[in-house]
């Protein structure tokens, strides 16, 4: 039988693993159950990914893009008029208003670093990528502090099933920034 060409099939596997964590979380994920999501051969998955550790880091590096992505195209951020602060509040009201499934997953394959520590250089890069787009409009130290401030907001969202509180976080992030 000839080989089919399928320059998609990685992608497609790491999509399929991102939809088997998200509804049966990483304990739920195997070679067998992303192969059956991907509809690929189980041969597929183990070809392009090794370890589970690699299909995580994977699945951790495409969904880190979501919000990376959400910071870098929010243009307020980067106008020195706008109040970053409010800006910040607000891309986080976005993001957390958004499909919450999605965001819990972000969080999900972000946290698992800590058993993992294959993830760990993949979650500290989205750390240092959105501290990065910050620095632009303060120093390092404090959009580092920014990330780890979001973050924190973001999971307590998220953990206690609370309504995001967009002044709550906007206060908290001017507490942050330098002049406020």
């Amino acid at each position: 039988m000839a080989r089919r060409y399928d320059p998609e099939r990685r992608r497609r596997i790491i999509e399929a693993a991102i939809r088997v964590v998200g509804r049966n979380g990483i304990a739920g994920l195997s070679h067998r159950s992303v192969a059956a999501e991907a509809d690929v051969p189980l041969g597929s998955t183990t070809y392009h990914f090794k370890t589970l550790d690699e299909l995580l880091v994977a699945a951790l590096r495409q969904t880190n893009e979501g919000f990376a992505k959400a910071v870098a195209s929010h243009g307020g951020l980067e106008d020195p008029r706008t109040d970053l602060a409010t800006e910040l509040a607000g891309l986080l009201g976005e993001w957390l208003a958004g499909e919450r499934t999605g965001v819990e997953l972000e969080y999900e394959l972000y946290l698992a670093a800590l058993r993992r520590p294959a993830l760990r250089p993949v979650a500290a890069e989205w750390c240092e990528d959105v501290a990065e787009l910050l620095s632009h409009r303060t120093d390092p130290v404090t959009a580092r502090a920014l990330v780890a401030l979001m973050d924190g907001i973001c999971l307590q969202a998220l953990l206690a099933g609370t309504p995001y509180d967009e002044e709550y976080a906007r206060e908290m992030l001017g507490r942050i920034l330098p002049g406020n």
